[in-house]
């Protein structure tokens, strides 16, 4: 017969929160608690009648943990101050002005990849899919695109702040 899951809960739930304390911190520990224990109750009539339930509650909790930890990578970062807004039409003339001469100086190829790489994050596997040739040709392209516009477009500022 199998036990009642409070059961389940009162003699491995403090075992269960220790372990989500251990490896997300005490803020985010009693969320992955009860979710760890809202997937096992929906799973608890499936599990075998032999199996370990410790083994099993710490399995799902470090699934759980995962997935906290992923959704907080995701959440926009609080900051003191705001960045600047980009321009909304995404043309190069709402861009610094320098920078979109320094970029039209590059080669088409080398102006592509290091677009599509730094400004799109595309992997260079799709860049080279975009504009033909190889993986590695696309990585040498944005490779050397970037090498000129730091020589190129520096960003000199004396010190009172203004940039020249």
């Amino acid at each position: 017969m199998r036990r009642p899951f409070e059961q389940i809960v009162a003699e491995y739930g403090p075992m269960v929160l220790r372990v989500c304390r251990a490896v997300l911190g005490p803020q985010d520990a009693e969320d992955a608690w009860s979710e760890t224990f809202v997937s096992a109750l929906k799973a608890y009539p499936d599990l075998p009648p032999d199996a370990n339930v410790e083994a099993w509650l710490v399995t799902i909790a470090h699934r759980k943990s995962v997935d906290v930890t992923r959704a907080a990578a995701r959440r926009p970062t609080p900051v003191e101050t705001l960045p600047e807004r980009p321009g909304v039409t995404g043309r190069p003339e709402d861009w610094d002005g320098d920078l979109w001469r320094a970029l039209k100086a590059l080669p088409a190829r080398q102006r592509q990849a290091v677009a599509y790489h730094y400004l799109a994050g595309l992997p260079y596997k799709e860049i080279a899919a975009l504009c033909g040739g190889s993986t590695d040709a696309a990585r040498r392209a944005a490779a050397d695109g970037i090498k000129t516009l730091r020589g190129t477009y520096p960003r000199l500022t004396d010190q009172s702040g203004v940039t020249r």
